[in-house]
């Protein structure tokens, strides 16, 4: 089976096209046309201007995917929510177009569900997943914990109640000066930091329950950042990590920069580490998950796989499919078109809000 995918949720135009042979996947090519130079200059994504930008990209990329495959699609899977409805409906209503074109059936796909199906791309194909399973998926809007009891059948554990942990990584980022997307600069920065040097807050960490909350965080680390004294001058979180290491004694304001990054990055780690902890030890699973931008984030990798018990299994995707791509859609189609749970043209929709569980 031959299952081309499309992922429009967000601000990266993503095409793949992914061969199904005896439970394993071999991709044939992806492409991720990314729009972060485009968001830069405002900070963050602006969804009218991702919106025009997929246009534009969208055939392009398609053609350049498929290419002398075209004959041989078995399916079109494309991520229909959640995500920017203006995103979202230019990849929706382009595999619509292309299922009528060339008479081949469609397969909704949750965006959430192609990143828990990410860590399976660059590996053998679904024998690597053992149920049941726990998906922790972390993103810039999406922070949640996920109990799988085989494919498709899922049962919320706990979300978060207001900020997604991604958002935090970025807004903070933003507070500190540092350039867009966020999450990755705090990262850098933060190898040469005291991950103890500022206290930030872990909201929730002591609750029995699942749940997360980001925005206290968040509202902590603006605090902190506007009552430091002296100020943060413009422009000094800017300066090399490197050259921070290096010295710049008489620069006091300036060496804070990684010390702040280590803490705050130390700080959502052992959230998502001890709630993630908290429901592998209630609910045994041969499986572990981690998955979602910033499932890139090398610290969190590293603290989780070695927190986890040695028995459960512990599921990463490569770094380059940790973010919005095209090739988990089509993995996370598989078993609808395997089992022909597929959607008319006619009836399928963009759904900005759609909820996995």
């Amino acid at each position: 089976m031959i299952i081309l995918g499309i992922e429009t949720s967000c601000d990266d135009t993503c095409c793949a096209l992914l061969e199904i042979k005896r439970g394993k996947f071999r991709l044939i090519k992806s492409i991720v046309a990314s729009q972060a130079n485009l968001h830069k200059k405002y900070g963050g994504v602006v969804p009218e201007v991702a919106a025009r930008a997929h246009v534009e990209a969208m055939i392009p990329v398609i053609k350049e995917v498929t290419g002398q495959h075209r004959s041989k699609i078995d399916a079109i899977a494309v991520a229909s929510g959640p995500g920017l409805i203006t995103s979202l409906h230019v990849g929706v209503e382009t595999a619509k177009a292309l299922s009528y074109a060339w008479n081949v059936p469609l397969v909704k796909v949750n965006h959430v569900e192609g990143h828990i199906y990410s860590p399976l791309i660059s590996r053998r194909g679904l024998a690597d997943l053992k149920f049941p399973a726990i998906a922790l998926v972390v993103s810039g809007g999406h922070t949640e914990l996920i109990l799988m009891r085989g494919p498709g059948q899922y049962s919320l554990l706990g979300r978060t109640r207001d900020d997604a942990a991604g958002e935090c990584f970025d807004k903070s980022a933003k507070m500190l000066g540092l350039p867009y997307p966020g999450g990755p600069q705090i990262g850098k920065r933060a190898k040469h930091g005291n991950p103890e040097a500022y206290d930030i807050p872990r909201p929730m960490i002591d609750r029995d329950d699942f749940e997360f909350s980001f925005s206290g965080m968040k509202n902590a680390i603006r605090l902190l950042v506007e009552n430091m004294s002296p100020p943060l001058p413009n422009g000094a979180s800017l300066i090399s990590p490197l050259v921070l290491r290096g010295g710049l004694r008489g620069n006091y304001a300036d060496s804070r920069i990684p010390d702040i990054c280590a803490s705050i990055e130390q700080a959502i780690i052992d959230v998502l580490v001890h709630k993630s902890l908290k429901a592998t030890d209630k609910y045994h699973p041969k499986t572990f998950i981690l998955s979602g931008g910033v499932s890139a984030n090398k610290k969190l990798r590293k603290t989780l796989k070695h927190a986890l018990p040695k028995k459960t299994k512990f599921l990463v995707p490569d770094l380059s499919y940790c973010m919005d791509n095209a090739a988990m859609i089509s993995v996370a189609a598989y078993h609808q078109a395997k089992n022909k749970k597929f959607t008319p043209y006619y009836k399928l929709t963009a759904n900005a809000n759609w909820e996995l569980v």
